[in-house]
Order: C-alpha cells, then structure tokens, then sequence
C-alpha cells in the first residue's frame, strides 16, 4: 500500500492555471494531483482534499466536503479546465480562507486538532497583494506550502510560506518533473505516525513521540498505573469544582445543584433562594413564613395549627383563660362578645357588668 497512514490533514491544493500554463503543462499537474492524492490517507475520517483553481479569478473545483474516496477526487480533477488570463494568487489564498476552511464547507472544528494546509502551485509571479493575506492565512493557523515551476517568482513563494522556508518552498523547472515533488510531500506528510497506524492499545488518547507514542486521557480522566487505560477523576473532590452547594459527579465531569428551596442561577454554579411562600409553592392553609430557603405555616388570629404543621382550627375563644368577661362570655364565629346574668346590666366596658 503506497498510501500513508498521514496524520489527518484538511488539505486544499491550489494551483495556477494562468495563461503562461499551456495546456499540456496544465495536465502535468492534474497528474501531480492526482500522484498525491494516491499517496494520502484520504477518507471523511483521515485526510480530506479540497482543490482550487485560480488565474484572473478563482473557482472551487471542489470543497473538503464532496468526495472522501480517491477514485471520485482523481475523476473531478481529471475534468478541470484552465481559467487562462491573470495570476491572482492573494485572492485565491483569500477565497481559501473565506470560502472552503469554513466548517460548511467540510473543514473540520478547531477542537479536532485537523492540520490545515494548503499547496499552491504557480509559475508566475503574482499580480495582487499577496504577502498580508498569506500572512493572515498563516496567523489563522494554515500551513502554506509554495511549489513553484519554471518562471515562477521565488521571492514570492518565500512571501506567501510559513516557516520553515527550506521545508515549506518547492522549485522543479519544468511542469514535466513536478511529479518529482509526489515523494517529498510524502515524506513530509507520512513522518512515522504510531498513533495514526491504529497499532497501539490507548483506551482514550494517542500521542505521537518521535517513532513511539503516549497514552493520555480526556480531561476528567487520569491515567490509570498501567499507563493505557483511564479512570474518571472525582470532579466533585474538595477544590476540584465550582459549586455553590452540591456537586454531582458526571462520568468525568459535574454538574452543580442547589439544596431544596434555592434555585441554579444561569452561571449553573451558584444557588438563590426561591420565595417558598410564593402561591402555589407551599402547602400552608393559611400563613406561610418564609426562613431562609425553607418556610413554615401559622394561623390567622383564632385559630391554631394543627399538628400535621400545616391546617389550622378555629380556637374556642370562651374557653377559661381565652376571654376578658367578667360574667357570661358568648362565642361568636372567631371572636366573643361578654354578656351579665339576670339582674345584670353590661356596663360601657362590654367587659364588667353591674
């Protein structure tokens, strides 16, 4: 198999099909494409390609999204015709950024780790600004990679490369040898990747070092003695977290929780105290008394809670003790009124009689 197991890459090619390209020159890097395209690790999963084609204008012949099998690549390049007039390599470095490393169009999130190259191939120098956009394309964390043919400007190429220029700038003379550079990207893409070979035994994350490799865990996880497999640390350990009242451990991470009564605030850490006593809350049957988190009941004047701590019953307010009479207390709903025996007349007081 001449295919790589490469380190997944997000790779677009753009390549110069101006008017100094002719036409069988042109073909010559279709099959330096398609030569290329034989020895990656192509698939949705591995290395996706994407190919542009630019003179006076730029066009996407296909973003990173379409074809994730050689055979559909090499067939799309196979078609692709030459825009003629113009070298506008600033604007196809451009449209690169604007238009295919967008995650519509197939490249993969930043939270993956996928490289983003690209390859340009030209053989003329270019006639727009090239060297800001190459510079934002790289501070965007794109690899450029400059091969140049025959005429092309090499001061140029060096502009638009990232470092290290003697890694990252190609030059063959002639269309005709360009193949010649197949097996030095293939060096530079295929460097001995254990982890890519999918030979190791890493229950969660491979790390490539040098012609080995290291076991290492996702956050939340630490690695077990045996250095290949991962135990869930406890997110809810002392210091650990950020919560407010309860922790909840969660397969190698938390969530936070409130004590009955308090409420999440939107920062998911912290807690408020809910109004326990707002309507439909509670259960009191008459007074409900809030208390920090909880609340409690009580009664209206004349009555008395129950001892479920909840209902409330009339209290008899004739009983000994309850009424200020001075002769005959009558009940009245929740209240009394005093009244004198026969003889008796009530004095102003409604209390005494004489």
């Amino acid at each position: 198999d001449t295919a790589c197991k490469n380190r997944p890459l997000d790779l677009v090619f753009i390549i110069d099909s101006s008017r100094s390209v002719r036409p069988e020159e042109f073909e010559k890097v279709k099959i330096f494409l398609s030569k290329m395209i034989d020895t990656l690790d192509v698939g949705e999963k591995t290395t996706r390609v994407a190919v542009m084609n630019y003179a006076s204008t730029v066009k996407v012949e296909f973003p990173l999204r379409t074809y994730f099998d050689k055979a559909s690549m090499k067939e799309a390049i196979s078609h692709i015709e030459p825009l003629s007039a113009g070298t506008m390599t600033g604007l196809a470095i451009q449209t690169a950024m604007d238009e295919v490393f967008t995650e519509e169009m197939g490249t993969r999130p930043a939270t993956f780790n996928i490289p983003k190259v690209v390859i340009v191939v030209t053989d003329g120098r270019p006639q727009d600004q090239v060297q800001d956009v190459a510079a934002s394309a790289r501070t965007a964390g794109i690899e450029i990679y400059a091969v140049g043919v025959d005429r092309a400007d090499m001061q140029s190429l060096r502009i638009m490369a990232s470092e290290p220029l003697d890694e990252h700038v190609f030059y063959v003379e002639t269309y005709g040898v360009i193949e010649k550079l197949t097996s030095k990207f293939r060096e530079t893409f295929c460097a001995a990747n254990v982890c890519a070979l999918g030979t190791q035994d890493c229950e969660q994350v491979c790390v490539s070092n040098g012609g080995s490799y290291l076991c290492d865990c996702y956050e939340g996880y630490t690695l077990n003695p045996d250095k290949r497999t991962c135990s869930a640390v406890d997110m809810c350990a002392p210091g650990r977290h950020e919560c407010d009242q309860i922790c909840v451990s969660n397969n190698g991470s938390y969530v936070c929780e409130c004590y009955e009564g308090y409420t999440l605030n939107p920062d998911k850490k912290t807690c408020s105290a809910m109004n326990l006593c707002a309507p439909g809350r509670h259960d009191c049957a008459q007074v409900c008394l809030r208390n920090d988190g909880s609340y409690s009941c009580d009664c209206f004047e004349g009555y008395t809670l129950n001892p479920d701590k909840k209902t409330c019953s009339a209290v008899d307010m004739c009983a000994p003790g309850r009424h200020d009479c001075e002769q005959v207390c009558v009940r009245d709903d929740l209240f009394y009124t005093c009244d004198c025996y026969q003889g008796y007349t009530l004095n102003p007081d409604k209390k005494t009689c004489s």
